[in-house]
């Protein structure tokens, strides 16, 4: 289920947008952001340099003006130079890397969610030692961040479809809210009592404004929300949540059509994923 993000400009950028720039010297070319800590909403920022965010415990979530991101545990975000963008971090440890843009020449100007390979994750770990705010740069820092440009720019073909479109219409926005809001039994007939619209106006409307039908909406919002709570290990009585908890909790009427959804997005089965992740969380 891959869908298309729509280009940057179809929204107007987010008021107040602040420009960050972590380094301590202009010739540090690259390097990482370690963050273990409280929970942060780091409010509407961009910066010079392609970021590279890898969530190595938790789930994190960026916001840019085309698109609400999931980043659930192995999975990493492409934010390119300049984009504006909003992150939430709840009970996250994740490394970011951030890189000249003149080392990965090409990549448009959408973020996208990439499954992280083995080598890349190991990769982005062991690059925690050139942190970004390091007062000089050095020939083995430079060589070895020329190296994962490289392979993240060939990365960036694997793109994950945990993304879910945001809209400035604003009755669109309402529809948004209230689906998310009420995922687990929203219908379309709710939300246009909700919002005042009649279905044949949300059908059409909603198109225009994310591209994607309401309908394809609701049901990749109740995935990246399972996702979540399958990456949760507090969950349920002592953090048991079954797979059917998961299912009922976003709208599913049967765990075989919570699976068959699940896989269809992610390719693989709610139960392999959440042991993944669990593996990948432990200390």
């Amino acid at each position: 289920m891959a869908i298309s993000a729509r280009p940057a400009n179809d929204l107007p950028e987010p008021a107040n947008v602040r420009s960050i720039d972590l380094r301590s010297a202009p010739t540090v070319r690259a390097g990482t952001f370690f963050w273990e800590g409280h929970d942060v909403v780091t409010g509407w920022h961009r910066h010079p340099y392609h970021q590279v965010e890898y969530a190595l415990r938790g789930v994190a979530e960026v916001e840019t003006p085309t698109g609400h991101y999931l980043l659930p545990p192995q999975q990493a975000i492409w934010i390119p130079a300049g984009l504006p963008h909003l992150t939430t971090l709840f009970d996250v440890t994740s490394v970011s890397v951030f890189f000249e843009p003149s080392m990965l020449p090409g990549p448009d100007d959408r973020a996208r969610v990439l499954a992280a390979a083995p080598v890349i994750r190991e990769m982005i770990a062991y690059g925690v030692r050139w942190p970004i705010e390091r007062p000089e740069s050095d020939v083995t820092a430079d060589a070895y961040f020329d190296v994962l440009a490289r392979l993240v720019l060939d990365w960036l073909d694997e793109e994950a479809p945990l993304w879910l479109p945001t809209t400035a219409d604003p009755v669109i926005a309402d529809v948004i809210a209230f689906t998310d809001t009420h995922l687990a039994s929203a219908t379309a007939s709710d939300v246009c009592r909700a919002v005042g619209l009649s279905e044949r106006t949300l059908r059409r409307r909603f198109v225009a404004a994310t591209g994607m039908t309401w309908r394809t909406y609701l049901l990749q919002s109740r995935l990246l929300r399972a996702m979540t709570l399958l990456a949760d290990g507090t969950g349920g009585p002592g953090g048991s949540r079954t797979i059917l908890d998961v299912a009922t909790a976003v709208g599913f009427d049967s765990p075989s059509a919570f699976t068959r959804a699940f896989q269809g997005l992610t390719g693989e089965r709610p139960s392999a994923y959440r042991a993944r992740v669990s593996r990948s969380s432990s200390p």
